[in-house]
Parts: C-alpha cells; structure tokens; sequence
C-alpha cells in the first residue's frame, strides 16, 4: 500500500514540479492537495499527476479528520508555523517537510541538504528544505572550506521563476526583456543562510534575468597560501565524484542551459591566479534547488531509495 502524503500550498511552481515527480513515484502519492486559488479542480487539470480527486482549500480544522504519512508545505515565508502547529497537535509521527526559510535557522529541525547530511535526514520528522541560490552555493563551496582565506562573494543569477507566481517586477517578462535586475544586494536571507551552514562568511547579490528557470552562481574567494586549482578539483573530486545529483564539470563551463530541466548541479569552471579563486556552480532552481532535494528528502524519511521518481 502507498504511503499518503498532503500538500499545502500547490499553486506554486515548486508544487506543480513536485506533483510532476510524484507521478512517478512508486510509493508514494499526494492523497491531499491544498490550493485557495485552485480549490474545486481536479488534480489532473491542473498538475502533471493522473488523479481525477479534487484539489481542497484545506484549513487548520480539517487536520485532524487526515491520517498522513508526510506533509510538504510550499507556503510564503511566515506562514509554515501555523500548519506545522496543527499537524504537530494532531500526529508527531508524520513527517513534515518546509518548501520555505521558516526553519531554515531552527536547530529542532534538521536541514535538508541531501548529500551532507543523509544519515539526519533519514531519521528525521521535521525537515528543512534549503534556499534554491543556498543550495548552488554550498555545492562550490563545503568541499573547499579549507582553503578559503576569508569571505566568499557570491554574483547569482536567477530565472525569473524564482520569483514566484505574484506578479511583480522580478517576473514581468517585458520589464526583464534585455535586462538584468539586482535585488536585495545586502542581508538576502540565502546569505545568512549560507554563511550558517558554511560556518564561513558569504557576500551574495542575486539578479533576475529574463530567461524562466535556472540559476548561475559565480563564487569568488580568496585562498590560503599554496592552493592551486589541482586541489579544488580534488576537493570536489573526493567529496561530490560519487554523488548522482552533483556533477563535477572538469572539461566544460557550467551553464544553465545545461541543468534547465535536469536534476543535478553542475559545479566547475575553475580558476586560480594570484591566490584568488573562482569557480560556477549552476542548477535549476525548482528542482535540485527545490522539488527534486524536496523529494530526495522525503525518499529517506519515508524509507523509500533516495531517488524513487527522480530520473537519473
């Protein structure tokens, strides 16, 4: 029997890639679906996944009529507290994945990094799914922490998806046509973030550009006497050259292209002169920095192979 997983929050983009991967799931299935917008439309109207069930506008009250074995919240910032206040009342043994950064910094949650930290994971109830930019970020820089000899900057460039669907400025494809705009320069939440898990200072100035999906990171930071470019490549070699959803691009330039629609990050690009490096990490920002680490995540709680419905 599969196991029953509710989703609250699924008009995002996020959520419709989530829904995508859970209809390849072999044991797992979105029993319920919550949407305000989209209350009262089949599943299958809406979302890439074969179900004729009706899509609720779920509330607090009706948590407790649900016996789940996980809840994904893909919420705005601020309101996964609630939610997870009622499903906690109601059962502590059902896992609880936050799409958002309201745990992000919460030492009672365990932070959902797939490749570092799986064994947490697999014995976890309460995880936090990282920042799409964070994760991109901490792909280049955990292996070489080591050799950093003071803060890493970080320029990133974001499709417009990340955005999220509210329409603004940072996802009008006419006011992005042939432009590039620079948000929230200093304080980015994905900074602090970063500079947290790294344990190392980050400086990050994210961009929107006019292209849907992925993002590109170019992280510039300062070595430590003596480290040449044949020791990052070996770093990453050794920490990411077994890992399915990493890949270390020795003979080309990270693109996003290259990783719009695919699962993995591709980290590489690198350079060292004068005791300075930079290297590009690239992913796409709602599926490895989002919906697949998301379904990783909820693979290992839940028991299930860590890439059940994830194409390799």
């Amino acid at each position: 029997m599969k196991k029953r997983m509710g989703l609250i929050g699924a008009r995002g983009y996020v959520g419709g890639e989530l829904m995508r991967l859970l209809g390849a799931h072999s044991g797992l299935e979105p029993a319920v679906v919550s949407s305000r917008q989209l209350v009262g439309q089949k599943i299958s109207e809406h979302f890439e996944y074969p179900s004729d069930t009706l899509i609720r506008d779920l509330g607090f009250e009706d948590v407790a009529e649900l016996e789940l074995d996980a809840w994904v919240l893909a919420l705005p910032n601020g309101l996964a507290p609630a939610w997870v206040e009622a499903i906690r009342q109601h059962d502590k043994d059902a896992v609880i994945l936050d799409l958002g950064a309201d745990y992000r910094f919460d030492s009672t949650w365990t932070y959902g990094f797939t490749e570092r930290f799986r064994d947490q994971i697999s014995k976890a109830k309460l995880i936090s799914n990282p920042g799409c930019y964070a994760t991109a970020m901490q792909v280049a820089i955990w292996p070489i922490l080591e050799f950093l000899d003071g803060p890493a900057h970080a320029f990133g460039v974001s499709g417009y998806s990340g955005a999220g669907t509210t329409p603004s400025d940072k996802n009008n494809p006419e006011r992005l046509r042939d432009n590039l705009i620079p948000y929230a320069l200093t304080g980015h939440i994905h900074e602090r973030e970063v500079s947290t898990q790294m344990g190392h200072s980050v400086r990050f100035m994210p961009h929107v550009a006019e292209f849907f999906r992925g993002i590109n990171i170019t992280l510039s930071a300062p070595l430590k006497d003596g480290v040449e470019a044949a020791d990052i490549w070996a770093a990453y070699e050794r920490v990411w050259g077994a890992e399915p959803l990493i890949q270390v691009e020795k003979d080309r330039m990270p693109e996003v292209a290259q990783v719009a629609g695919a699962h993995h990050v591709g980290v590489g690009g690198v350079s060292v002169k004068d005791g300075h490096l930079v290297v590009v990490s690239v992913i796409d920002n709602l599926l490895k920095g989002a919906a697949t680490q998301a379904m990783q995540n909820l693979n290992l709680a839940l028991g299930f192979d860590e890439f059940n419905s994830v194409k390799l």
